[in-house]
């Protein structure tokens, strides 16, 4: 069984902004695994759906906590599963790559990401797979990074998302 993890932030008001990369990525990794509708389970603190993959099972979660706290949703599903710390892929928004690269990771630190940093936490590992994808672009310099994040895509850059999350997709089939 595998756990993948969008992580963002929950609520209309963070709807295509760049720090819900991750959501985007289970929006759409919902179809590809005959993925069950994402319902929120108040257990994990997250929305949750149920898939099969390459044939295994694979549950999609998407935390109802804010960024800052997605290791509580992510802790809450994997003890209640089982899940080793191996079979977690976490995909999320990367504020020092460039606009459209996507980065994969075995394992490591959190790269001063606040949503990565609450995973190793409360997980307890770093040993979990990532997919990071670039934020990055012009504007990054000219204001707060947590301002930044937050601001929805540009309407060009929001036309190559679905291309973006396609090819993180892909990657994270590679290394399922």
């Amino acid at each position: 069984m595998k756990l993948l993890v969008g992580l963002g932030n929950h609520g209309e008001k963070y709807e295509k902004t760049r720090h819900n990369i991750g959501f985007v990525v289970m929006d759409t990794f919902i179809s590809k695994c005959s993925g069950t509708p994402f319902k929120k389970e108040k257990k994990f603190f997250a929305s949750i759906s149920y898939g099969h993959m390459n044939h295994e099972k694979v549950i999609l979660v998407k935390p109802e906590t804010y960024m800052n706290a997605s290791g509580k949703a992510i802790t809450a599903v994997r003890n209640f599963y089982k899940i080793p710390v191996e079979d977690i892929i976490i995909f999320f928004d990367d504020v020092d790559t460039p606009f459209g690269e996507i980065r994969f990771r075995r394992k490591g630190s959190s790269g001063g990401h606040n949503g990565i940093k609450s995973v190793i936490q409360t997980v307890g590992s770093d040993a979990f797979s990532r997919i990071k994808f670039g934020i990055k672009n012009e504007h990054k310099q000219k204001i707060d990074t947590a301002d930044f994040v937050l601001q929805k895509f540009s309407p060009e850059e929001w036309e190559q998302v679905p291309d973006i999350v396609e090819k993180g997709i892909q990657l994270s089939l590679e290394n399922l």
